[in-house]
């Protein structure tokens, strides 16, 4: 079986002009709002103007490894782009996401909340599934959320690249310009789909376009999600490799190459001592099986499992897992104008639900009144002036307990304590991980007390949370069914 043609989704690096003129013929921009929506006319250019507060950059990769950058060990992958943004920014080692899954990690972005108060427990996908665990069929559009805010503050906000706030097979979903983004071309949404390897040529085509207007965008990358879609381009430089590490060093390459081109694009324009660029993952790598191929109603068919052998640099746990292989993520900051450089920072204890708070202080956006966050803003911890929580984290999950380490239902960080649980099984661990970075020794049964104490908190938020979803987020498909 050829790597190279077992897949629909190939294709070969485009000029941006060539990539514009094939966006305008095939409708993408103008005669398609289900596949991107476009803001009419940018700001006057009347020359670069100093702007107060500074342009945002998220990009979260989907089931990429705390292991798989160069500067975090990895033994087979290639990383020079992602390596030397952490030498001119920040490399945070204690960021975990809020779920070890796609859909809930994401909106723990959106919302500065736990995705468990929005009854989202798992990714979305069908209807079926929805209902089976409990979730609404897409994140509430009428909630505060991220771009929404940033829009308030006169930020003009895009989203290019995965969506999972819902799924294509909810027709009557919401829409990503519902949520507060101005443009988006997105896959894992309703309508029409791009190709995953659209989502860095668009942020750079909007990037320019919007460069003297404040701007807020999220990349969204498919890498290292299956299907994998690797290009020849990288294949080649990969011969040396198996088969499987050929494979996924490829499409990490890719990845990385497009974070490059981003990076670039902002200084060629003179926007790079203002920008704030984040790059992170939904959760950690997805466990190596044995399809080699599979497919995917958004994206189209491509590679399997099987060429899934992401690294968690020693971290117990993958995708799936509350352990911190599947939470603890890369967390690489950088922003010339505005944070130190060269720096690793390991005592910070940072979460995906501090975004929404850091990144509206950033925009000088004040938090509605009525708006309780589960975040906090680490917009000194970003400074270099380091960062001491106040709340706990919790983490929740309702999925398959079935591989290693799936076991916890529940988990909870407070201090220098992570607990997890599973009341079904009776089973509690509890790690100090000031002392035990990579969680390798339980420590609960010499210590009864933090044991008691954390379990309280559980009880707590486990009691706090909603019992069902808000019914407007349902789908008309639900009462399909029933008749």
């Amino acid at each position: 079986m050829r790597l190279d043609s077992v897949y629909h989704n190939k294709a070969s690096r485009i000029s941006r002009r060539r990539f514009l003129k094939s966006c305008v013929v095939s409708g993408l921009f103008a005669g398609s709002a289900s596949a991107v929506q476009i803001v009419p006319k940018p700001a006057k250019e009347t020359g670069r103007a100093v702007a107060k507060c500074p342009n945002i950059i998220f990009i979260f990769a989907d089931d990429w490894g705390y292991g798989d950058m160069g500067i975090h060990g990895s033994t087979f992958c290639k990383t020079p782009h992602l390596d030397r943004m952490a030498k001119e920014g920040i490399d945070f080692q204690q960021f975990t996401v809020s779920n070890p899954v796609c859909s809930p990690s994401r909106t723990a972005v959106m919302t500065g909340q736990f995705p468990a108060r929005h009854c989202i427990h798992r990714h979305f996908a069908s209807v079926e599934h929805h209902q089976k665990a409990g979730m609404p069929d897409w994140l509430d559009p009428k909630l505060p959320l991220l771009p929404k805010l940033l829009k308030k503050a006169g930020y003009i906000t895009g989203h290019f690249g995965k969506w999972h706030l819902t799924n294509r097979h909810v027709p009557d979903a919401p829409l990503p310009t519902e949520y507060g983004y101005d443009e988006y071309g997105a896959f894992n949404v309703p309508g029409v789909q791009i190709r995953t390897a659209e989502t860095c040529p668009r942020t750079v085509d909007f990037i320019h376009r919007h460069r003297y207007q404040s701007f807020f965008i999220n990349v969204w990358l498919h890498e290292t999600h299956t299907p994998h879609y690797p290009l020849e381009e990288y294949l080649e430089q990969f011969q040396h490799l198996d088969e499987q590490q050929r494979v996924y060093a490829a499409v990490v390459a890719e990845a990385d190459a497009g974070i490059g081109s981003i990076l670039s694009t902002l200084k060629e324009l003179g926007l790079d001592e203002n920008t704030l660029v984040i790059f992170s993952s939904d959760n950690g790598p997805e466990w190596t099986g044995k399809r080699k191929a599979t497919d995917d109603n958004s994206t189209g068919p491509g590679l399997g499992t099987y060429y899934s052998v992401g690294q968690t640099a020693g971290l117990k746990g993958q995708k799936r897992s509350l352990f911190a292989g599947g939470i603890r993520v890369p967390f690489i900051a950088r922003w010339p104008g505005g944070i130190p450089k060269g720096r690793v920072d390991r005592t910070s204890v940072l979460s995906a639900v501090d975004l929404f708070p850091t990144f509206l202080e950033l925009a000088g956006q004040s938090l509605p009144i009525d708006l309780n966050l589960d975040g906090e803003s680490i917009v000194a911890a970003l400074k270099g002036l380091g960062f001491k929580r106040t709340q706990p984290i919790h983490w929740e999950w309702r999925g398959g307990h079935g591989p290693p380490y799936l076991w916890p239902h529940m988990g909870i960080r407070d201090d220098k304590w992570k607990m997890m649980v599973n009341q079904e099984l009776n089973r509690t661990e509890l790690y100090d991980i000031e002392a035990d970075w990579a969680e390798t020794t339980n420590v609960a049964e010499s210590n009864p007390d933090v044991v008691s104490a954390l379990a309280k908190k559980v009880l707590a938020l486990k009691r706090s949370l909603p019992a069902e979803p808000p019914a407007h987020c349902f789908s008309r498909m639900r009462a399909e069914q029933r008749e």
